[in-house]
């Protein structure tokens, strides 16, 4: 078991490294429209969790889930390259919900502030600003 500072330290060399090969050496242009949000090692590195989002909509989600499985091989062996580990993690794509539901409640927030501006506009007998 490796300590959770060794841990953190991969985790994020891992990161670095996977959104590199992601963004320069696959020759895939929709690997360009990927960011990796994070990285969960397990405390046997054997498996790692990669938290990836990607821009559009549910079909190019699903294009991109496609390409990320198919270029695991790819991606774990050029992380090899760099880890100086025993062995090397098992990658394992995941979804990042995190990103779509913050530009969701920023769309929110600026709806309820620009409605709010209205009813204070017409509150105060101006005509409502559009």
């Amino acid at each position: 078991m490796a300590s959770p500072r060794t841990i953190a330290r991969l985790e994020a060399q891992i990161q670095r490294r996977v959104a590199h090969c992601l963004q320069f050496e696959l020759a895939d242009p929709r690997a360009s429209f990927i960011t990796v949000t994070g990285v969960e090692l397990s405390k046997d590195l054997a498996h790692a969790k990669v938290f990836y989002s990607v821009l559009g909509e549910a079909s190019e989600r699903s294009k991109v889930d496609h390409l990320l499985e198919r270029a695991s091989g790819f991606v774990q062996r050029k992380l090899g390259g760099v880890l100086r580990t025993r062995t090397v993690p098992r990658l394992r794509w995941v979804y990042d919900e995190s990103v779509a539901e913050a530009a969701r409640m920023d769309q929110l927030i600026r709806e309820a502030r620009e409605r709010d501006r209205r009813i204070r506009g017409e509150a105060q007998g101006d005509p409502p600003a559009e």
